[in-house]
């Protein structure tokens, strides 16, 4: 049964029906921050990502410089097709790379294929996360929920933290730790705007802070996504 956070903050963003009835997600979206820096990667720039609502399948392009390169995200394993869908590197069982070795100095892109397409899985299809069977919510308090998230999901961190409004509904905080960069990576994700578009609401920008214990340091933004487009279809 869902609790009243996770009833009102579906309400907002559509509702039960429309998630579950909702099969594919079509997002475009920009990215900037310290985190593409510091892995040695380029920023996404109107990226296109598609992505299955139910399960973590998802496509981005460009996932780096070649703009013809799509980074594909299947469960904990990924691949880099071309522009005529042609597997041309595969990798695995990912997760067990990180965040050691070369990856703690430079990303390649099937390393950035798994962390960028995980988290805008989690991100974008966050409502339906709610209803996901797999994942333990826990109502700590209006307003205050804490997922537990199984190994077979591809997540950030297996306990995290959302922060819903609870006369809205909208989400408005979302903390983990970023596991792939090390257990000290510690973050508040704040959602600053949303959008509505053909009805549907989402949020449409997105500061990731470092954290300290409750407290959000303002620099360095370590990721700021900007959404340009979010399309739900059947």
């Amino acid at each position: 049964m869902l609790s009243e956070t996770a009833e009102k903050a579906l309400e907002f963003y559509g509702g039960k029906e429309l998630w579950q009835n909702s099969k594919m997600l079509e997002v475009y979206v920009s990215t900037t921050g310290l985190a593409f820096t510091l892995k040695r990667r380029p920023i996404f720039e109107h990226a296109k990502i598609v992505m299955e609502v139910d399960k973590p399948f998802v496509k981005l392009t460009p996932i780096g410089k070649n703009k013809n390169i799509t980074g594909v995200l299947d469960g904990n394993d990924v691949w880099l097709e071309d522009e005529n869908g042609k597997i041309i590197a595969r990798r695995e069982d990912v997760r067990k790379y990180f965040p050691n070795g070369r990856r703690f100095f430079y990303w390649d892109d099937m390393d950035m294929t798994y962390f960028a397409n995980y988290a805008f899985w989690n991100y974008f299809t966050f409502p339906n996360l709610l209803m996901n069977e797999k994942i333990v919510w826990n109502e700590k308090e209006p307003g205050f929920l804490e997922a537990i998230f199984p190994d077979s999901l591809p997540t950030h961190s297996k306990f995290q933290e959302f922060k819903i409004d609870m006369l809205t509904g909208k989400l408005l905080q979302h903390n983990y730790t970023v596991d792939v960069f090390g257990s000290w990576a510690h973050v508040a994700n704040v959602v600053t705007e949303h959008k509505e578009e053909n009805g549907i609401k989402y949020p449409s920008r997105r500061i990731v802070s470092p954290k300290i214990m409750n407290k959000i340091l303002k620099k360095p933004v370590m990721i700021d996504i900007t959404v340009h487009s979010f399309k739900l279809s059947n």
